[in-house]
């Protein structure tokens, strides 16, 4: 730990040091179709990437349908999840699509099931057809504040989607928002 540093970022940066080699995206698009894969353990390390995947696939042009694939997935935190939402969320606000979501895992699809994803996705246990050539997405370090953010949003969208989530996230969004508010009365360095 870091003298000075909130257990929040440090806990990040322990994180972003461990995801580089526990988690990672990939990322494919063909005709339209993208298909973002979650490998490893994925946590809130990857909430900034998914964030700018995020925000690129809601001004994106050519987009069609997404599909979300899982089957290399082992863990997935529910900052992961609210970002997941999100991206549902944006799809079927933009473009009028429901996304899918391929999960062979047992455990991770009870997660999904339990946060209301069926709800909000297509939800299979295999993938269909082949979806080609996966890159990595370039892994994205953001400051304490944009995280905290990030986080916060992601915890609003599961708490959106019904009650069992509402009292799971309360105490930690109050929790985050406390942080904010003080953060935004702490003194500010000033430059001369």
């Amino acid at each position: 730990k870091v003298p000075g540093m909130s257990p929040m970022i440090s806990r990040y940066l322990q994180w972003q040091a461990l995801g580089r080699v526990m988690s990672k995206l990939l990322f494919a698009e063909r005709d339209g179709v993208q298909v973002l894969k979650l490998i490893g353990d994925v946590r809130v390390t990857l909430g900034p990437t998914i964030s700018t995947f995020l925000t690129r696939l809601g001004e994106s042009k050519t987009f069609k349908s997404i599909i979300i694939d899982l089957t290399e997935t082992t863990g997935i935190d529910s900052t992961t999840l609210g970002l997941l939402a999100k991206i549902s969320l944006t799809t079927q606000k933009s473009f009028s699509t429901i996304p899918t979501i391929i999960s062979p895992n047992e455990d991770i699809t009870r997660i999904l099931e339990s946060m209301g994803f069926e709800k909000i996705f297509v939800i299979l246990k295999e993938l269909v057809t082949e979806c080609g050539q996966l890159g990595e997405l370039h892994t994205e370090i953001v400051s304490e504040s944009k995280l905290r953010k990030q986080v916060l949003d992601a915890h609003r969208v599961l708490m959106s989607l019904n009650e069992r989530n509402r009292g799971e996230f309360r105490d930690l969004v109050q929790a985050l928002e406390d942080e904010r508010v003080g953060e935004s009365h702490e003194p500010r360095d000033r430059v001369a």
